[in-house]
């Protein structure tokens, strides 16, 4: 039984990784293919498949329907995201109830199912349950956000904050305007300047890659 009680309203930390550390991104494709279905599966009520879906929006195209004009019934917020290699990251407030279950359980199955047949694979892809902690103070929130945003350069994948296409950083420092996150509730409390919490992240990401007292709050 999973130790973590989600409650509507809270916000948790949630991660997981490939069976054996393999990979679960082999490309932009699988990149491009996760996002998608984070975005698409973040719902109470879906009703059409995601290649019917991925058609009648033009998926990779000029989008003539957002996706949440199909289905605005939300299930998590998303807060933040990074995709690495072998392991992914989100930070995720709970909206419906069982919801972070229902959300992860969609896009483990989804991924799953895509992975393996483009890869003529079968079998699990990620190794076991997903992994939940609680976020229990707003210090921990915004720490947290660095670690999330910026996990690949604090995993040393790269050099360099910015090298990485695969996270939400650049929403927050204003160099994407995507929608999947919702931003507020870290942006606001650095006044909704981006440089303010872009600097925030570059003094912390160095801290924490270096400094592995952090480390029975990450996945490793």
């Amino acid at each position: 039984m999973r130790k973590t009680k989600f409650i509507i309203g809270e916000y948790y930390h949630i991660f997981n990784r490939g069976v054996d550390k393999r990979d679960i991104f082999l490309d932009k494709k699988d990149y491009e293919r996760f996002l998608f279905i984070m975005e698409f599966l973040n719902t109470s009520d879906v009703v059409i498949s995601v290649r019917d879906l991925k058609q009648k929006l033009s998926f990779g195209g000029t989008q003539s329907r957002s996706l949440a004009s199909v289905d605005s019934k939300e299930i998590v917020e998303i807060v933040c995201f990074c995709l690495n290699p072998n392991h992914f990251h989100f930070i995720l407030r709970q909206t419906k109830e069982n919801g972070i279950s229902n959300f992860m359980q969609k896009i483990g199955t989804s991924y799953t199912k895509y992975f393996n047949t483009k890869n003529k694979r079968s079998g699990s892809l990620f190794q076991g349950p997903f992994k939940s902690i609680h976020i229990d103070s707003n210090e921990y929130l915004l720490y947290l956000s660095v670690y999330v945003n910026c996990n690949n350069f604090i995993h040393r994948y790269n050099k360099n904050i910015k090298s990485w296409p695969y996270t939400s950083y650049f929403d927050y420092i204003g160099e994407k305007r995507g929608k999947l996150c919702k931003k507020e509730i870290i942006l606001d409390q650095f006044g909704g300047i981006f440089k303010n919490y872009k600097n925030f992240c570059q003094m912390n990401a160095e801290y924490l890659k270096d400094k592995k007292e952090f480390q029975k709050y990450f996945l490793e």
